[in-house]
């Protein structure tokens, strides 16, 4: 005899209600069975009285059991009863003239067989013989989830028992989603669901207290567990989950058991591709016992904190000497940082911001500025409208600013403000200085007053007030001997040669690489003479530095001027990042190389090299 595993009434009801639909609306008579006609047999194992063995006798009939330990289709099933006690079974049959059943047969066991409950997996789920268990769903009022990252999972079809198979995949769809309830509270609302327990006390027995889904409300049923299949059968109950799921489940007892231990329980329901309007998965509701919820205590962890590099005070004071300008950067004025300092995104250029934030615009922030004086604590704010705002600064031993005044707040970027968090504070996430040691740029952040981040805000150092000093470069040696100049890549630029590993300065270059290392931009002053250009020609070129340090990273194009022909000029690049050693270093001057009438006769010179 085969073991059947029992499906919900309600999906056996769908079955039945379809294999009507099918049928001619008229019958006769003799199609109608009675009670009488039914034939069928109940009998018990005479080698084991509680292994009671059902046959279906009646021809051209789909069976309806009803039994102790669920409901059954199968023309011939095997039910494991370990308890004695009385028993109920009911035999009917869907035949083309209708649904008939017979009188219920009453069965007395005097005997017990808890062979049928010593797996492992039935202690776990119940308590064992004589006992109860109660589970929980791992999320609760305060939307706490005490062991899972949330309470649903989200699996292929063919993924089943973690333990098992290949790491819990028994076919071609597997895959697994396992998000955490805070960071996608909306998969399902915050609240109590209530409980859900399993027993072996003269049966094994189920009730669930669904607290979230008032029509289901409280459900008491009968359970059989398949320790070799790994699947959970329910009758009458269904687990606890989510009422926004509740319809895209066709037989919410026909379960997968994902996992099941002494203190957590998974068990997948297949999402119905139909009734869900998405394709079929398993939906993994994560458990935890009452025993373990009572328990849990909250892990005590501290939050991470920013590192800010050993005498980071002196620094800022160095900076602060008098006066100091604190401008937003042209490059990355915005960005959202962990708790540690780091920065979410990692944005270096205009161009890196998504479309869903926008494009940084000096139109819009760039007269904003922050003037701190480390002399008397002072600090002025000008916002991007010209208004002042004047008052006093602390600062902690953590680099957190503290205000006296009410910090402004202007929008920086988009929907994206400047703006100080609810304490009227800023916290230094991360300093930046030169080869030389100089402060060149910090980035301050606001705290969240509902997520655990920061918006960070980038601020460099501009032009001194009273007293203040623009920031000081570090100039690098070159041998103008050794420049290379010309249409060197013959795509009709003037190129300039600084260095190239892939040009001919590679063996012989005019500088030393070792020099080259900068936290915040590079600055080359250069002379064109002798530039004779051809009738019609253009007469103004877009120009700009190439640079890519020792790995690549950074590396692009800096800030564009414009070249006009004799002259000196200054191109820049401030890739936002630190750069060390170099790779590519050049300047382009986009199309004078076609338009120049006698290359030989022109010449240049590089005049500065400064790094910030």
């Amino acid at each position: 005899m085969r073991t059947k595993k029992f499906n919900l009434y309600t999906a056996l009801l769908g079955l039945i209600l379809a294999f009507t639909a099918c049928q001619p609306e008229d019958y006769s008579m003799s199609d109608i069975l009675t009670k009488d006609q039914l034939n069928y047999s109940i009998t018990q194992n005479p080698d084991d009285p509680n292994m009671i063995i059902l046959e279906s006798l009646t021809p051209n009939v789909t069976p309806l059991w009803q039994t102790p330990m669920g409901r059954t289709t199968a023309l011939e099933d095997t039910v494991k009863l370990p308890f004695s006690g009385d028993y109920k079974f009911v035999y009917g049959v869907e035949s083309p003239g209708g649904y008939v059943q017979a009188d219920t047969f009453k069965l007395t066991l005097t005997t017990m067989n808890l062979n049928y409950v010593n797996d492992p997996l039935w202690e776990m789920l119940s308590g064992g013989v004589g006992n109860s268990k109660t589970w929980l769903l791992d999320l609760d009022e305060n939307g706490v989830s005490k062991y899972f990252g949330g309470p649903l999972y989200f699996y292929g079809t063919e993924n089943g028992w973690l333990a098992g198979g290949d790491a819990g995949c028994y076919g071609a769809d597997c895959w697994n989603w396992n998000p955490d309830w805070p960071g996608n509270s909306w998969l399902m609302g915050q609240g109590d669901y209530g409980t859900m327990t399993f027993d072996l006390i003269g049966g094994a027995n189920v009730s669930a207290d669904h607290l979230m889904i008032s029509s289901r409300g409280s459900e008491q049923g009968t359970y059989f567990l398949d320790a070799d299949a790994k699947t959970l059968s329910m009758t009458d109950a269904a687990p606890l989950h989510d009422e926004g799921r509740d319809g895209q489940v066709v037989n919410w007892g026909a379960l997968r058991i994902m996992s099941l231990t002494e203190n957590t329980m998974q068990l997948a329901a297949l999402r119905d591709e139909a009734l869900s309007g998405e394709g079929p998965c398993l939906l993994v509701y994560n458990y935890i016992s009452q025993e373990y919820a009572d328990s849990w205590v909250p892990e005590v962890t501290e939050d991470p904190e920013p590192t800010l590099p050993d005498g980071w005070q002196e620094d800022i004071s160095q900076t602060v000497n008098t006066n100091i300008v604190w401008k937003l950067s042209e490059s990355n004025p915005l960005d959202w940082a962990n708790l540690d300092g780091s920065m979410m995104n990692g944005w270096q250029a205009p161009e890196d911001y998504p479309d869903w934030l926008g494009t940084p615009d000096t139109d819009v922030y760039g007269n904003f500025s922050m003037t701190m004086n480390s002399a008397d604590n002072s600090v002025v704010f000008v916002t991007p409208d010209g208004t002042e705002t004047a008052g006093t600064y602390s600062i902690d031993e953590k680099g957190i600013y503290s205000f006296d005044v009410t910090v402004p707040s202007f929008t920086l970027i988009g929907w994206a403000s400047f703006a100080a968090d609810a304490n009227n504070q800023l916290r230094i996430l991360q300093i930046e200085k030169d080869p030389a040691g100089n402060v060149t740029g910090m980035w301050v952040g606001a705290i969240s007053s509902d997520k655990p981040e920061y918006m960070a805000y980038h601020l460099v150092p501009g032009a001194g007030g009273d007293g203040g000093e623009e920031p000081q470069g570090t100039e690098v040696a070159f041998d103008n001997s050794k420049l290379v100049i010309g249409d060197l890549e013959s795509n009709g630029n003037l190129r300039l040669e600084i260095f190239n590993e892939y040009g001919s300065t590679v063996s012989d270059p005019g500088l030393d690489k070792s020099e080259i290392a900068f936290n915040n931009s590079i600055n080359v002053t250069f002379t064109l003479s002798g530039v004779t250009l051809n009738e019609g020609a253009a007469g103004s070129y877009n120009t700009s530095m190439y640079y890519a340090d020792s790995d690549w990273n950074p590396n692009g194009n800096g800030d564009v001027i414009t070249v006009n022909g004799d002259g000196t000029y200054t191109v820049s690049y401030a890739p936002g990042t630190a750069a060390e050693g170099v790779v590519v270093f050049v300047i382009d001057v986009a199309g004078m190389g076609a338009d120049i009438s006698d290359m030989e006769a022109v010449t240049a010179t590089i005049d500065k090299i400064e790094l910030y």
